[in-house]
């Protein structure tokens, strides 16, 4: 997929995750509690090494030339990544099987993805894949490299498309209307908010994302736990921006860490509370959410690219469709 460019950035809003006391009195059973993890993952880059949609545009589309005029155009915030997507899946002219293979051939997973998998299912670890790519693409992928079972248990939240038979028309179908077409953070928060509604026992989730790109900062900071693959943007950002993160080479290292916070927690809190790793980059983002804040962090952020995504109505060229309201009233 091309370079992408961030959903709208929340306004105001405390990522902090609330704090449940503990009463001395409170029923013993409660101290066997154990908190629940959830794992989402961009896919791009993050599971796979190479990029889903760059092989099909380069292979089958628009081509590897046109395709890197059209990322530029993102980066420089002359279009929006809604509308340099719209043209790069149109640019296909392939069946969805036969547009498959030449990503079967040249894709690799991270050699170490699938045993993390197989541990998120054995400890009751929900996995996620969450991705501004094409929700049928992403599923062959997986049922392909993981087989169709293993596949099953994860979810993906990611755009749907419309595909003709013959493949001469691909259009994706967002799932939100921004700049992005999937409000990555957005997503995540409904998956948070969903999980403390489930929780019959009043503990609080706790947030785990991996990603690799500058495209995952807004769903990153609303995390408990990041993990930024190394030598790629997201760390390189973490690291500019002293924002907590944990580097990673393989899923190996993820899952060395996540066993490691599951004990430390479960040590420290009895699984009741907020996380011990709760949002470290909360106190951040309340700071620069102040109208005083916004302009020195606009001064700190070098990119356009990196503006776009956390303000992207001031950096994108991106404007929503009418609402309903408003083509009645035309």
């Amino acid at each position: 997929m091309p370079a992408a460019v961030p959903p709208p950035a929340v306004v105001s809003k405390d990522l902090n995750v609330p704090f449940t006391s503990f009463a001395p009195n409170q029923n013993p059973d409660m101290l066997k509690i154990r908190r629940k993890i959830i794992c989402f993952s961009d896919f791009d880059g993050t599971i796979f090494m190479q990029d889903t949609g760059h092989i099909l545009f380069d292979n089958h589309g628009c081509g590897a030339t046109r395709r890197e005029i059209l990322d530029g155009q993102i980066k420089s915030g002359e279009r929006s990544f809604r509308e340099v997507s719209e043209e790069m899946w149109g640019s296909l002219n392939v069946p969805f099987e036969d547009g498959f293979e030449v990503m079967e051939k040249t894709l690799e997973i991270d050699p170490d993805f699938q045993k993390f998998h197989k541990f998120c299912i054995e400890e009751g670890i929900p996995f996620n894949v969450i991705s501004a790519g094409l929700k049928p693409i992403l599923r062959k992928v997986l049922d392909t490299f993981l087989g169709e079972e293993e596949s099953s248990h994860i979810e993906i939240v990611a755009n749907d498309a419309s595909i003709t038979e013959d493949g001469t028309h691909w259009s994706p179908i967002w799932r939100h209307d921004t700049s992005l077409g999937h409000d990555k953070a957005l997503s995540v928060n409904e998956y948070r908010s969903q999980a403390k509604l489930e929780s019959e026992d009043g503990t609080i989730p706790l947030i785990v994302f991996i990603g690799d790109g500058v495209s995952d900062l807004p769903a990153a900071r609303e995390a408990d736990v990041l993990f930024a693959r190394n030598g790629l943007r997201l760390e390189e950002y973490c690291i500019e921006n002293k924002i907590a993160h944990i580097g990673f080479d393989t899923f190996a290292d993820i899952e060395r860490e996540v066993r490691a916070i599951m004990e430390e927690d479960e040590r420290k809190t009895k699984g009741l509370g907020r996380p011990v790793r709760f949002n470290p980059r909360a106190n951040m983002w309340r700071r620069i959410s102040s109208k005083n804040g916004v302009p020195r962090l606009v001064a700190a952020t070098p990119s356009k690219e990196e503006k776009m995504f956390l303000w992207p109505d001031a950096f994108s060229e991106y404007k929503p469709s009418q609402t309903i309201a408003e083509s009645v009233a035309a």
